[in-house]
């Protein structure tokens, strides 16, 4: 029979609230932004008083760390669910302040009307109404005598036995049992996490990210609590700039530090290109640092576990917490993550619509990281980082177990010299095989969204293309300032054929145009609207755009990957079109990914 992996006990509400206070259960301050609405607070409050069920907490205690004495260290217990409803308890009971999700400390009042033993949040006209109990702390740290006297001599009229009833059982709330799962700390993350979602009726999924930033907020003995803020900031700032004002602000202690400094020039930046959240932070900052690409295996390090012996020592886990410091701040720091975006932005990748795969952007920053660290040269680094972020996007790489792949990934690239091992990838899936067949039929969608769609503008991007029948518009500036995609074949037209949604949308019939030459082509039949481009070029009326030579419309088309034979199809010549568009446009692909 395996071993218990839990406990189940009944603390007192009050116990749970002095262990949180001492540190007993590690509730970080910025764990996670308080999102409760004040009106759950208020139905949590009433619960209780009812005598309802709230719910299992659920913690897992840190294992037990060897000391540098062979003694050992008893670990804390790690709040993993219920964070929300500890922090909703500590508000109403002992009114603390909260963080709420704009990162601002903020006080929920809870009022309470002995007389209908009724519940509420505060607002202007309760503060007014002497029937009501402003908030509800004061009777948990007040004397019952004392609170029941004053409430009878702003309402004489009421009950007093039935008032001094009813502020009993308020008070009574905190000497309230709740349920507490209590996980062991020689479980594994992985059966953590089955524990988790079985235990927890909604089936949340917890990530693995979310456990690391749990376990190094609690630790503050090697500065992960430090840590874990300059993370969470780091992502919330790259959102709003604005938010900087904020922490020097409110968060004087954070403000001090190192880390806020690494992270000022934040608040100077608009481009969102890349808006890493706090797990991909994480993700990068390990991956690059620890060679390894299994988030699992940072929660073991960061505890001490010796991968050998199966013990947790106290020197390895003070090892992780610095490899970990050392890889978010080279993640954070300005150099890295602008010289980074510029060699994202030189390969065509102008606008964050083109990236869809964050994994692919995350392993791309990984080996930047890592190929600087190897000390390679600049040129090196820049056309390596193109060309694997592009090869990933093409084949898909990871899509699919990326934890897998980026520990795959991670070992050869930190064992071998990085251009024999990109060598080695592209031999096995860059083949002939790929470019003529495989990356042709990848292109047969109708997704706007597909990564071979969007490397193929990033390829229009990078060599300057213009726009479908425009002179000087590139396809970079009708990315960049919101332009239209036009079908070539109009969509309408072909609807009326019969075709269906997959069929009239193919990416193949996809091209960036000006506003203005989409309106004029409007619904006109392929052969009719080309036909008056020819006239245009012939000395006609200039219609489309203010291109007026034949051999320009042929450049252009040969931009926007189009074949020239188009001028003889008709609109039943829609399949034979994609077809050959398909082609052109993986060769295109082709010489873009040779060049970069």
């Amino acid at each position: 029979m395996s071993s218990q992996k839990y406990t189940v006990n009944q603390p007192l509400i009050e116990t749970l609230i002095s262990w949180v206070k001492s540190g007993e259960i590690a509730i970080p301050e910025i764990q996670r932004p308080f999102v409760w609405s004040s009106t759950k607070v208020r139905d949590l409050m009433d619960s209780l008083y009812q005598g309802y069920p709230i719910g299992y907490i659920i913690a897992w205690r840190n294992p037990n760390i060897k000391l540098k004495d062979g003694s050992l260290s008893e670990g804390k217990k790690i709040l993993i669910d219920g964070q929300q409803r500890i922090t909703a308890l500590t508000a109403a009971i002992i009114g603390q302040q909260v963080i709420n999700k704009d990162y601002k400390k903020i006080r929920i009042q809870i009022a309470f009307n002995p007389l209908e033993e009724k519940f509420e949040t505060l607002t202007p006209a309760i503060a007014k109404d002497k029937k009501w109990v402003d908030d509800i702390s004061t009777v948990f740290n007040g004397n019952l005598f004392d609170i029941v006297g004053n409430y009878l001599e702003k309402n004489p009229d009421a009950d007093k036995l039935k008032i001094q009833t009813v502020f009993q059982d308020l008070i009574n709330i905190p000497k309230k049992q709740i349920g507490l799962i209590e996980l062991s700390g020689h479980l594994d993350i992985e059966k953590v996490t089955e524990i988790f979602i079985r235990i927890n009726s909604q089936g949340v999924e917890l990530s693995q990210a979310d456990f690391v930033m749990s376990k190094i907020a609690a630790n503050e003995e090697y500065g992960g609590n430090l840590l874990r803020k300059a993370i969470d900031y780091f992502s919330h700032l790259a959102i709003a700039p604005e938010f900087y004002s904020h922490i020097a602000e409110n968060d004087t202690e954070f403000s001090k530090t190192e880390y806020f400094q690494k992270i000022s020039w934040l608040k100077n930046e608009n481009e969102d290109l890349y808006d890493p959240t706090y797990k991909d932070i994480l993700r990068v900052a390990f991956t690059f640092k620890f060679n390894r690409g299994k988030l699992s295996d940072l929660v073991s390090l960061l505890s001490g576990r010796n991968f050998e012996t199966r013990e947790f020592e106290e020197e390895i886990a003070k090892q992780s917490y610095n490899n970990l410091i050392i890889g978010v701040k080279n993640f954070i720091n300005e150099t890295n993550f602008k010289r980074f975006l510029m060699i994202i932005k030189s390969a065509g990748f102008v606008d964050n619509r083109l990236i869809r795969s964050v994994n692919a952007m995350n392993f791309a920053y990984i080996l930047y990281l890592k190929l600087k660290e190897q000390n390679y040269n600049s040129a090196l680094i820049e056309k390596y980082v193109k060309k694997w972020f592009v090869l990933t996007l093409l084949t898909g790489r990871y899509s699919g177990s990326p934890e897998s792949r980026f520990d795959f990934d991670i070992k050869n690239i930190s064992q071998k010299n990085f251009g024999d091992y990109l060598k080695e990838i592209e031999d096995a899936q860059l083949s002939d095989a790929f470019w003529n067949a495989e990356l042709i039929q990848r292109l047969n969608t109708s997704s706007s969204t597909s990564p071979v769609f969007n490397v193929f503008l990033a390829s229009q991007c990078y060599f300057n293309n213009k726009g479908f029948l425009s002179k000087d518009i590139t396809v970079k500036n009708l990315i960049e300032q919101r332009g239209d995609v036009h079908h070539i074949f109009p969509r309408d037209l072909l609807k009326k054929k019969g075709l269906t949604r997959g069929q009239y949308n193919q990416i193949a019939n996809y091209v960036y145009i000006q506003s203005e030459i989409n309106i004029k082509i409007g619904n006109k039949p392929i052969e009719k609207y080309l036909h008056e481009i020819k006239e245009q070029c012939n000395g006609g009326e200039l219609k489309y755009g203010g291109i007026v030579e034949y051999s320009s419309i042929e450049d252009n088309f040969k931009q926007n990957a189009i074949p020239v034979g188009i001028f003889e199809m008709k609109m039943e010549d829609y399949q034979k079109f994609l077809i050959e568009r398909r082609k052109l446009m993986s060769e295109k692909i082709r010489d873009y990914y040779k060049i970069i």
